[in-house]
């Protein structure tokens, strides 16, 4: 970071979200808390993206259903580092201002909560950034932006076409991607590519706890995307520019990857969809790159184990043993058993799973710590009680209750 040291930036993760549009996997956690793709949690790719852009201190603001996150942010980055400044904190809400004595309200009133750790480490910057998407960013490019544009405030953008308007906060920007108007999810029509927020923005932190004080006392919901982003452009309170996602790279990219990618896994299709991105020989995203690793869970298993099966194009999690199944495109976590005769196709199985024999699996998404019995078969036209169907026909078995066997995972 050329311009701004690490030390200088805060960054500030919002990982608190219900989440219900993913049910039943949440359930039980908050959506960035959610496993994905065999061995991460989704909070995963937020927190590997900075510190593999040498951000290295890093408050993760959680408010519902937060102990599994707590937990993970616990075990899996407690090496965040060994310095007064490198650090990755869980913080639950303080309910410290006198005048807030409630839940967050919004994502401005998550920051302005906790705004008391902002003073306390008095950055340059700070990066509020989203916990709860699949992406790989090299941050580090997004702030060199910030300070060639001398911007009090950047919004990071990832193209979308129009009839995808709805699900996100769109950006008009100018030639010089100068922000001119923030639309929060309009309805619009056409193949026309327009700029969506990908909740994602850089503050000059003199700027941005200016822009939380005046807000805090305003009749509003709070929130960036409503009401903080739209006053600064309507009422012209400082530069405003839209860094472009789509020109991001990180090292070592391979070529059939695709150059930009980001996924809101928001739904049970999207996050189905994210884990078949990973499959095949060319994969549209690969994680495994050594110059912008993404760490994830270390549950200390050993190698797994694959007697007399079949797998095709799947993904097999560390501690997993099958015998006699067939696999195909399909992910399997860690510390899985699957026995003789049993089929998975085009679903995800997650950790410490049991899949007794004879069992057939299609397009059907399995949560952690389940036993599914001998001979169940679940696909299009068969279901078993206490089974999710999702309109999109994905089945979901939300989170089991073996993971007593479990505590420390």
């Amino acid at each position: 970071m050329a311009n701004t040291p690490s030390d200088s930036v805060l960054s500030l993760v919002l990982a608190g979200g219900v989440g219900k549009r993913l049910n039943p996997l949440t359930v039980d956690r908050t959506k960035p808390s959610v496993p994905f793709g065999g061995k991460y949690r989704i909070i995963d790719f937020a927190l590997s993206n900075l510190i593999n852009s040498g951000i290295y201190s890093i408050y993760v603001l959680v408010q519902y259903k937060s102990q599994s996150l707590i937990e993970h942010i616990r075990t899996s980055w407690r090496g965040a580092g060994f310095l007064p400044s490198h650090f990755i904190t869980a913080v639950p809400p303080q309910m410290r201002r006198h005048d807030v004595q409630e839940w967050y309200r919004g994502t401005a009133d998550s920051i302005y909560q906790n705004i008391n750790l902002i003073y306390d480490f008095k950055p340059k910057l700070v990066a509020i950034f989203a916990g709860d998407h699949i992406y790989r960013m090299n941050i580090k490019d997004m702030i060199d932006y910030h300070h060639r544009k001398r911007a009090k405030l950047t919004i990071a953008v990832i193209p979308i076409e129009a009839k995808q308007a709805s699900e996100f906060g769109i950006v008009d920007v100018n030639d010089d991607f100068a922000v001119e108007a923030f639309r929060e999810k309009p309805t619009l029509e056409g193949s026309d590519v327009l700029f969506a927020s990908m909740g994602n923005y850089i503050f000059d932190t003199d700027f941005l706890i200016e822009m939380l004080e005046a807000d805090a006392g305003a009749i509003s919901s709070h929130d960036f995307g409503k009401d903080i982003i739209p006053s600064i452009i309507n009422n012209n309170l400082g530069e405003v520019y839209a860094y472009d996602f789509s020109r991001n790279r990180i090292p070592a990219l391979r070529k059939y990857e695709a150059p930009y990618y980001w996924r809101d896994v928001g739904t049970i299709p999207a996050y189905w969809q994210a884990h078949m991105d990973l499959l095949g020989k060319e994969p549209v995203i690969n994680f495994d790159n050594h110059e912008w690793p993404i760490y994830g869970s270390n549950f200390n298993l050993g190698t797994t184990y694959i007697g007399n099966a079949q797998i095709e194009n799947s993904r097999i999690g560390d501690g997993t043993k099958i015998r006699g199944a067939k696999i195909k495109n399909s992910i399997i976590g860690s510390g899985v058993e699957i026995k003789d005769g049993s089929v998975i196709e085009d679903s995800i199985v997650m950790d410490f799973t049991q899949i007794k024999r004879n069992v057939k699996l299609h397009k059907v998404i399995i949560d952690r710590f389940n036993i599914i019995p001998e001979g169940t078969v679940v696909d299009e036209s068969h279901d078993i009680p206490g089974l999710f169907r999702d309109p999109s026909g994905i089945a979901v078995i939300r989170r089991g209750a073996r993971k007593k066997e479990f505590l420390h995972y």
